[in-house]
Formats: C-alpha cells, sequence, structure tokens
C-alpha cells in the first residue's frame, strides 16, 4: 500500500522556524515529482513546492520564495520542507504530493499521491 506520511507540523510563534517530513513507502519514487501543497482555512488547496526527481530542479510558489526550501532524499524515500520567518498567513495544513508529471504536481491536478497532511499554525 503505498502511502505519503506528513510530520512535524505545530504551533510556532511568527517569525519562527519549522521543518515539516513527509515519509513515502509502498514503492519507490526516486522517478516521483514530489511537492507540497497547503490549504488555509476557507481557502482553496495551493502548490507550495516541488522538486524533480534528480534534485535537478526545485519550484516555489512566488509567495513562499526565500522562505521555504524543498528538499528530498531518496535513499530514505522521504521528503523535507523547511519554512523560515513564519508568518500568521502561513497557517495552513500542508500536504505532501507525488506526481510523475512536473506540471500536474504544479497546478495540483491528476496527481498520483496525496498524504493526509499536517497542520502548522503561526501565532501572531
Amino acid at each position: 500500500q503505498v502511502q505519503l506520511v506528513e510530520s512535524g507540523g505545530g504551533l510556532v510563534q511568527a517569525g519562527g522556524s519549522l521543518r515539516l517530513s513527509c515519509a513515502a513507502s509502498g514503492r519507490p519514487f526516486n522517478n516521483y515529482y514530489m511537492g507540497w501543497f497547503r490549504q488555509a482555512p476557507g481557502k482553496e488547496r495551493e502548490f507550495v513546492a516541488a522538486i524533480s526527481w534528480n534534485w535537478a530542479s526545485t519550484y516555489y510558489a512566488d509567495s513562499v520564495k526565500g522562505r521555504f526550501t524543498i528538499s528530498r532524499d531518496d535513499a530514505k524515500n522521504t521528503v523535507g520542507l523547511q519554512i523560515y520567518s513564519l508568518k500568521p498567513e502561513d497557517t495552513a495544513v500542508y500536504y505532501c504530493a507525488a506526481s510523475t508529471s512536473l506540471q500536474s504536481l504544479r497546478i495540483g491536478a491528476n496527481i498520483n499521491y496525496w498524504g493526509k497532511g499536517t497542520l502548522v499554525t503561526v501565532s501572531s
């Protein structure tokens, strides 16, 4: 059974940092694009970041550039999201996703696998 399980969410003060992790299991993911999405209360789920299978490229939403860093460890089947300078507007459920298509991943359509999410709450 293929699973993506996120961890690392929690309550943090504005200006703080947090590292999210996604553990993938059930199959190798070394040829998948991996990414993160988030959904704030009352809003649509939005793309945050993606990384190619060979670390060749990373992609970020404009709203998080310079503050978020995506990484992956294919030997451990994990994907990380380091978040710096957290803002209250970063409050959301953060989801891990995997896709064989970068385009699909960036628009959040036809994703092969989704995690169930981890909640990040940023207090002002």
